[in-house]
């Protein structure tokens, strides 16, 4: 009868109720741990999920999507197609602008990609346009590179004064080191504008080459060399880079006549702003708009928290004028606050039914005994995920709510197990090792077919498997926790 009753037991579980003191031990660290895994774990919105896209956007004024396509787009394509591992290439040319999208093989180190494509951009730029406002511009589409948050400055000011005001709260922002950039919408761009005379320039036969070269070679620093002095070397650059209007009005572009004809001479120079391509109003109020892009790894709630606080510094301590009115739209902190305050609330009001409910079937012992299964899982789990450097994202937060559900089913089989044979006579001692050796092959079983219902999902390939593979890794995390906490855990601590 005893070898019967000895081959009943679980190894695993017989170990735990006879070495109690080392599972206390063991779940107070697992308690300490978990804690500091959950407050130390990185809260952002998405996961962190490489896209395989780059885009390449040109801007070129004046032109007609066909123009676009022969001038623009079609040579940059055409450089494209040398780059390795591109999966397709996808251009759309519209009025005055082209972008090219380059889609590459997944598992594709996208920044070497990204220096290929830039690469090949350069070496397309002498078939582009000598006369395109602005160079190529290449970018990584990521996940990351979207702003956690818009900070509005508005004020009875000129957008200029505005942008000044949010300079300041670009430099402040930007010294956090969880923040990427900052980006300063909606404020004027200086432009110095040349505007030609015609006729002058016909009267001195100066063409709009000779004024496109002679600025472009007097705005240059170039290198002067090296000179040694005793021990040391120096070295020498020739700073000819414009300062202002008159360096410009100055300029020679011709010597016609044995005379120098100087761009004042045959043009008018400004120092303006280019023309606005968008209004914006807030409060019937100009405004300017701060895009906060956080770095990639960093606590999305941590940085929202300190960017608030130097608002309100710049406020407090008057760095800002009074009358300016400071607003903070598309707060992504917002949303991780409330699914951590769910999660949170969740497993408080999970614990309080489980164990409201099998108070009524199995007494208050055993009921806390299944209640506290959930936070130590939990626990469990934020250490393995922080371990392996999961962040805390929408993605995670879903599944840890999802398996709140499942993790008491092991919990409520062992302790009913247990309390079944109590009421047979069997000691408490006793009664948990058998009780726990009858289903404890059953509960793995049924938890392995759980968890191999996630699995394939966490080997989903392309860019919406590198997203939702979370979910599964999650779920396994969890319920493989719930299952570890079933047969060590709770008996130790029912003895």
């Amino acid at each position: 009868m005893e070898n019967k009753n000895l081959n009943k037991e679980f190894g695993l579980t017989t170990w735990a109720v006879n070495n109690k003191t080392s599972v206390i031990i063991m779940t107070v660290i697992i308690v300490i741990f978990g804690l500091l895994s959950y407050t130390s774990m990185p809260k952002e919105s998405f996961p962190e999920v490489v896209i395989p896209n780059i885009y390449v956007g040109t801007a070129y004024p004046g032109n007609s999507p066909v123009d676009m396509e022969n001038l623009v787009s079609r040579p940059i394509e055409k450089e494209l197609k040398t780059v390795s591992g591109v999966k397709k290439i996808q251009s759309t040319s519209l009025q005055d602008f082209s972008s090219v999208l380059i889609e590459f093989n997944v598992g594709v180190n996208i920044r070497k990609a990204l220096q290929d494509v830039k690469d090949a951009v350069d070496k397309a730029k002498d078939k582009l346009p000598k006369d395109l406002p602005k160079e190529p511009n290449v970018m990584e589409v990521s996940f990351s590179e979207m702003p956690i948050m818009f900070i509005n400055i508005a004020g009875k000011y000129t957008l200029n004064e505005l942008k000044i005001f949010g300079e300041y709260l670009e430099d402040e922002i930007e010294k956090l080191p969880e923040i990427s950039k900052v980006d300063i919408k909606g404020a004027l761009e200086r432009e110095i504008r040349i505007d030609a005379d015609l006729y002058k320039m016909e009267a001195t036969k100066v063409s709009f080459g000779d004024i496109e070269q002679a600025i472009a070679t007097e705005n240059v620093t170039v290198s002067g060399g090296t000179i040694k002095a005793d021990d040391f070397r120096r070295s020498i650059r020739v700073v000819g880079e414009f300062k202002d209007v008159k360096d410009l009005e100055n300029v020679i572009v011709k010597i016609e006549g044995g005379k120098n004809v100087y761009l004042r001479d045959v043009a008018t120079i400004t120092d303006s702003y280019a023309e606005p391509k968008s209004f914006a109003r807030s409060r019937s109020l100009p405004v300017i708009t701060l895009n906060v892009v956080k770095r990639s790894g960093k606590n999305l709630l941590n940085a929202a928290d300190k960017i608030k606080n130097i608002l309100d510094k710049a406020k407090k301590e008057q760095r800002l004028p009074k009358d300016i009115v400071i607003s903070v739209t598309n707060d992504q902190s917002s949303d991780i606050r409330y699914m951590v305050s769910n999660l949170e609330n969740s497993i408080i009001t999970g614990v309080i039914l489980v164990v409201g409910i099998l108070l009524f079937f199995m007494g208050l012992r055993s009921a806390l005994f299944v209640g506290i299964a959930i936070p130590l899982s939990m626990f469990m789990s934020f250490i393995i995920l922080n371990t392996f450097g999961v962040t805390l994202n929408i993605m995670v937060l879903f599944s840890l709510i999802l398996a709140l559900g499942m993790l008491v089913d092991n919990g409520i089989v062992v302790v009913e197990n247990i309390y079944r044979l109590m009421q047979e006579g069997l000691s408490l001692k006793q009664a948990i090792k058998e009780g726990v050796g009858e289903i404890a092959i059953p509960i793995i079983s049924s938890t392995a077919t759980t968890v191999a219902a996630f699995l394939p999902l966490a080997f989903w390939q392309g860019i919406l498997g590198d997203f939702m593979k979370y979910l599964p890794i999650t779920l396994i995390v969890v319920l493989t926790s719930s299952l570890f906490v079933a047969l060590v855990i709770n008996p130790a601590l029912a003895v």
